[in-house]
């Protein structure tokens, strides 16, 4: 597919301060990526270079196959020529104008006349399901209207590629499911490509095809949601994104034919696991996801060929699908998501290899 965005070794620093290391990467054509990360890990800054409401310290910015930003060239392309829609975590919404001025005025910049801009405004409210709401003020909209009402002005103009920096943060968690819902199904409407930035694990998986994950300005993984999910290659990762057990082990031997690692773990007992080439005597993480634990009131019950444990349970939070369960093991505490849990006798989690992954870092 053809890249819509492309950087080549963009930097930015403020002062003496490194805000982003080189990063470099390119975005396809019609995807929809997330920049996911803590905060101060670069990912707002990163979307601001790419609108051209921040200039990069060095590298180089291409959108549409065209050069908007080189440090080496001296070209920097205002963020007003670059074609972009960007919708602010506040949604920036004129105060003092109605709905419709307010998604009209990308068109008004732009030297298009009154009657035609509101024309398009009045198509694009239409579109988005919200022609009622056009003679309204925004301090007479809910949080998730003047969200849509942010993403109908920042579309009207028909931008290349929209940028959403965390545009669901101020929305309450109902408000926040039925968002992503609705921004998905936009988003695979247009086959606009779309950046979005955010902090929640949850809202980027289920909303991108990519998820790219930012740790003190540089890219800490990259790759398909799934993969990002399923295969963290960092602790961090494992940590960040789903917020995976962890079990410190050390490589006992490495089978290059076969790729797997035998570690020996603290309390004695042995993984067998597939890996990446990695020297014995090293010390490696493994991680587990909550809900690959198995949560058993007896060890017989556990998956032919897990690694059972006494759970010493610390708390049991009914979340109405599901329980989390917290508590300590001869490996350390484990978090479990789990359909049932023991109330009464003793509590165990199964451990299976082929929910486990090596991180080497």
């Amino acid at each position: 597919m053809t890249a819509m965005i492309t950087l080549n070794g963009v930097t930015k620093s403020y002062g003496q301060v490194k805000v982003l290391d080189p990063i470099s990467l390119s975005i396809e054509e019609g995807s929809f990526t997330a920049l996911l990360g803590a905060s101060g890990c670069g990912k707002t800054t990163l979307l601001n270079l790419i609108a051209g409401l921040d200039s990069p310290s060095g590298g180089e910015i291409g959108i549409n196959g065209s050069v908007v930003y080189s440090a080496s060239a001296g070209a920097d392309l205002p963020a007003e020529r670059r074609n972009i829609g960007y919708v602010f975590q506040s949604y920036a919404l004129w105060p003092h104008m109605r709905v419709l001025d307010n998604i009209a005025y990308p068109l008004r910049l732009r030297g298009v006349g009154r009657r035609e801009r509101h024309e398009a405004a009045r198509a694009m409210l239409a579109r988005l399901e919200l022609s009622a709401l056009a003679d309204r003020y925004p301090f007479e909209l809910s949080g998730g209207q003047q969200q849509r009402v942010a993403i109908a002005r920042a579309l009207v103009f028909r931008p290349q590629v929209l940028l959403l920096d965390e545009p669901l943060s101020s929305l309450d968690a109902q408000l926040r499911e039925r968002a992503r819902t609705w921004l998905a199904k936009l988003q695979a409407e247009l086959k606009l490509t779309t950046v979005l930035v955010t902090h929640d694990h949850v809202e980027a998986l289920s909303l991108a095809d990519r998820v790219i994950l930012l740790r003190d300005g540089n890219v800490e993984q990259d790759g398909p949601a799934t993969e990002v999910y399923d295969t963290p290659r960092t602790a961090y990762a494992a940590d960040f994104v789903g917020g995976a057990n962890t079990i410190t082990a050390t490589v006992e031997t490495f089978e290059p034919v076969a790729g797997q690692a035998a570690l020996a773990l603290g309390n004695g007992d042995r993984l067998v696991l597939p890996s990446t080439p990695v020297d014995p005597g090293n010390e490696v993480k493994i991680a587990i996801r909550p809900r690959r634990l198995q949560v058993l009131g007896h060890p017989a019950s556990a998956r032919t060929g897990s690694l059972v444990l006494p759970l010493t349970v610390g708390a049991r939070l009914f979340q109405g699908n599901d329980w989390e369960v917290v508590g300590t093991t001869p490996l350390g505490e484990m978090r479990a998501i789990s359909p049932t849990v023991p109330m009464n006798g003793p509590v165990f989690v199964g451990i299976h290899p082929d929910d486990c992954r090596v991180l080497l870092s």
